[in-house]
């Protein structure tokens, strides 16, 4: 698991930078104080734990990849940087006021596990903001024409809204509320569907890297054939039409913010 981590960690800061709207995003349904301490699980290399933290707020990161965090210091060592996971991140309990998970949980081993032990650490009525996309989102993501079995084995390992709801309540943690989020076309953060409005993004070898479904998950074969057939459909003018016809109202990515009773 952390070679995988360590893999998209190389030169992972060059396309994956913390998108300014998702930024705001997080810190509004965080809701955080200037007092407290807060953790952001899965930190990778810390771009959204740094750009929340210039906020004025005390941020833990928390990663697997000795590598990610190696970026994550570079760019802030004013951060506590952790090595640890979900399921163990070696915290006490109550230490933190609030949790921020931003696209980690489809690399968590155990979703139970995780829950109850993000719940262990964080204070009563604190808040654990989950940024995510579900199977059924995906399904709706015109990608599926040109990278099927990619996006197939994507949605394998995401987990489904009922399965994120189900470990949090079985957690003791309460779903508040959820938000559907749609990719904006200027978006600044190159994950997944970064390329909803912008199709020619994927032609870049730097940002398929950054993107675990294509650096970890994908043939190259299909890869290379996905994107000679998205090539000649943008040239001839068709995509403008294929995307339209995957236009849906399920959002692209969700946010999911729990409380601690």
């Amino acid at each position: 698991m952390n070679a995988k981590y360590d893999n998209i960690g190389i030169n992972y800061n060059s396309t994956r930078k913390a998108d300014s709207f998702l930024t705001k995003q997080l810190v509004k349904h965080l809701n955080p104080n200037s007092e407290g301490i807060y953790l952001d699980i899965g930190c990778g290399t810390g771009n959204y734990t740094n750009a929340i933290s210039k906020k004025g707020y005390s941020f833990i990161g928390i990663d697997p990849s000795e590598l990610m965090l190696e970026k994550a210091k570079l760019l802030n060592n004013t951060i506590d940087w952790r090595i640890g996971s979900a399921e163990n991140t070696g915290l006490s309990d109550n230490t933190v006021d609030g949790i921020i998970g931003s696209l980690t949980i489809h690399h968590w081993t155990d979703l139970n596990k995780a829950f109850i032990e993000l719940k262990r650490v964080l204070k009563p009525r604190g808040r654990i903001v989950i940024f995510t996309s579900t199977p059924k989102q995906m399904e709706g993501y015109w990608l599926n024409r040109y990278f099927p079995k990619m996006l197939q084995d994507s949605m394998a390992q995401m987990p489904s809204l009922n399965a994120v709801s189900e470990a949090i309540s079985n957690s003791g943690l309460t779903v508040k509320q959820t938000h559907k989020y749609f990719i904006k076309p200027n978006i600044e953060d190159k994950f997944l569907y970064c390329g909803k409005h912008q199709p020619e993004l994927y032609f870049d070898a730097q940002i398929r890297h950054g993107i675990s479904s294509f650096s970890d998950l994908s043939n190259q074969t299909e890869v290379e054939i996905g994107l000679a057939k998205l090539k000649q459909d943008v040239l001839n003018g068709k995509i403008d039409n294929i995307i339209k016809s995957y236009e849906n109202d399920l959002g692209d990515y969700l946010y999911i913010i729990a409380e601690k009773n």
